[in-house]
This record gives C-alpha cells, structure tokens and sequence, in this order.
C-alpha cells in the first residue's frame, strides 16, 4: 500500500478510470489529437503505467498509435534511443512520460522542427499524472495569458514575500514565455502538467526564500526556508549545504555559469490547490513563483548548464513596473 496523496488515493494505486480521465486531458484537450494524425507515446520501465493510459486513449482516437518504451536515462537532458528520436520526429502528435526528462534533448528539438506537436511529462508519478491533469486547460490558458499581459512590457518586475523575498528582475530583451499546456499547432510543445508565465532574466537582484519545494529536499518542513542572495545576475550567497553541492558540483563543469539566475516563473494552474513535493507540478500552483538557477538556453537565455534548480515560493507579491500583478488563485 503506497502513501495517500492529497485525493485519498494511495501513491500506485490509481485506478484505471483515474488514470483515464486524466489522460483524455491530456490526449484531446492539450493535444486536440485527429483521427487522420499518427501519434507515438513514449515512456520507460518506471512509467509504464502511465504511458499505457495515454496509449488506450490515443489509439481509440487514431489507429496509428505506437508504444514505445525504453530504459529510463542516466540524468535528465540524456538522448532517447535513436529508434525512439526517429519515431518522435514523424509523428504529428508525441507524448513522453518518463523518468528523466526529454525536454530539452535533440530528439524533442528535432521532432518540433519536423513539424510535430508534444509534450513531455517528465518525472511524472500517477498521483502528480492525475493532480496536474485534473484541470480545463482552456481555462488554464486564459489565466496564462491574463499574467502575460500584464507583465509582458515590463522594464522591471519585482517580487516581495512575507518570508522575506525581494528581488528585482530586469526582462531586458528576453520574452516572456507561456506554458499554457495547449498545443494544437505544428511544432508546438510543452511540459505536461501545464500551467505557467516564465522568462529568462538578463539582470537580476536581490534576496529570495524558497519555503515550498525545492530539490534535493522536495517538499519543505514547515518553518523551512532556503535563502539565495542574488547580484548582478549570479546567485552569490546559498544558505542551504545541499543546494549548494549541487551548483558547486555543476561549476566545477562550467564555473560561473552554474550560478546564473535562469528563470522567474508564475504559477497559474489552478487544479493545484497545494504543493506536494513535486517540482513539475508544483511550479505550476496557481499563485506562487519560481525561481531557478542554472540553465536557461531553452528557455530564452544564453547559459549552458548541467543544472536548472527550481525553487518554488509561497505568497508572493509581484510587481510589473511598481504595479501589482494580478495573479490567479484557487477559487
């Protein structure tokens, strides 16, 4: 018997219907798959259960369906098996729930310059599958693009918490992004669950304090708060050992770099009513901010790093030019 989660179903035991519901979400609404187009779902060993709910919806939808699995990889950004890439870049429609993340591989980039459209669900658990699933991403794209507005033409945007956050961001010429988990157009794509505005600095400082989710601790105890000092761009200060083995762990690779300040994110999933450890779906909270250190070469910026570190920030204020954001909620 596995943990119950926040829906009283234990962690594993999700049962078919659940499951289902959830990937008739993510098959007909996210990706508006057509009876004439092929799809290929690609999974591994750990996520096996979930790549097979999306692969029943999928080929009730279209007889050119395949399942693919494959071992999972050593680290997220790792290349699938060439067989695999190949399938993703001739299909119209891939999905990819697995262990380690495709995002931002060759394989994912090549299939979207083919012309197909997808999502990568990575390190996707059934619990989290069913949570981030379980919501109407038509609305989820309207609150996306609400926070887009008001954001967009910002010269600078400034986020304050009751922790003790207050960082000021310079968008300079980078744009502002949306994950609206919507693709119905050739060579679109997004992470699955969805639900987030993002962009990649060029300057940034300030003080923030991570006291939701971060890794390597996940979820934070109550009372937990991680402090990151920023200036000019580059964390500067970590109070925390652990986060910060793993940025010195990635310096040692590329030096400075590891200490860029990669992303400011907003939240605007409203299907998640709290955060559960998870870093993929917890960005996505309705109402909360992360920020991440690192890579951010896909996502608008110009840094190659072999980390990006999302933490994820509790009840923020943010500001677009000393104007409030408005920022959806839970209703």
């Amino acid at each position: 018997m596995g943990t119950p989660n926040r829906t009283g179903v234990p962690h594993g035991d999700m049962t078919d219907a659940e499951l289902r519901a959830a990937a008739e979400t993510a098959v007909v609404q996210c990706m508006n798959l057509a009876p004439d187009e092929s799809c290929v779902v690609v999974t591994d060993d750990k996520r096996l259960a979930i790549g097979e709910a999306l692969y029943d919806v999928a080929s009730e939808v279209t007889d050119d369906t395949t399942l693919l699995r494959y071992p999972p990889g050593d680290q997220h950004g790792a290349e699938p098996p060439a067989a695999v890439a190949v399938a993703m870049a001739e299909a119209d429609v891939f999905l990819a729930p697995t262990t380690k993340s495709l995002s931002h591989t060759r394989a994912r980039g090549d299939a979207c310059d083919a012309g197909a459209r997808g999502a990568t669900l990575p390190g996707i658990t059934e619990d989290v599958f069913l949570t981030g699933l379980d919501a109407d991403y038509d609305t989820i794209s309207q609150h996306c693009l609400d926070v887009l507005k008001q954001v967009t033409e910002a010269e600078e945007i400034r986020v304050t918490t009751p922790s003790g956050t207050d960082i000021t961001f310079e968008p300079g010429s980078r744009d502002w992004l949306a994950d609206t988990g919507i693709v119905h157009e050739a060579g679109g794509f997004s992470n699955l669950p969805a639900g987030e505005v993002f962009v990649s600095p060029e300057n940034a400082n300030g003080t923030y304090v991570v006291d939701g989710t971060m890794m390597p601790h996940a979820l934070l105890e109550e009372g937990q708060e991680l402090r990151f000092e920023v200036e000019d761009g580059y964390v500067t200060e970590i109070s925390d050992d652990d986060v910060r083995k793993q940025i010195e762990a990635g310096a040692e690779e590329v030096g400075r770099d590891a200490y860029n300040l990669a992303e400011l994110g907003i939240g605007t999933n409203v299907g998640v009513d709290e955060l559960v450890g998870s870093v993929l779906l917890d960005e996505k909270a309705a109402g909360t901010v992360h920020i991440a250190i690192g890579d951010d070469a896909g996502i608008g910026g110009d840094t190659d790093a072999p980390l990006h570190l999302d933490g994820i920030i509790r009840e923020p204020t943010v500001y677009a030019d000393g104007a409030v954001v408005d920022l959806p909620s839970v209703e």
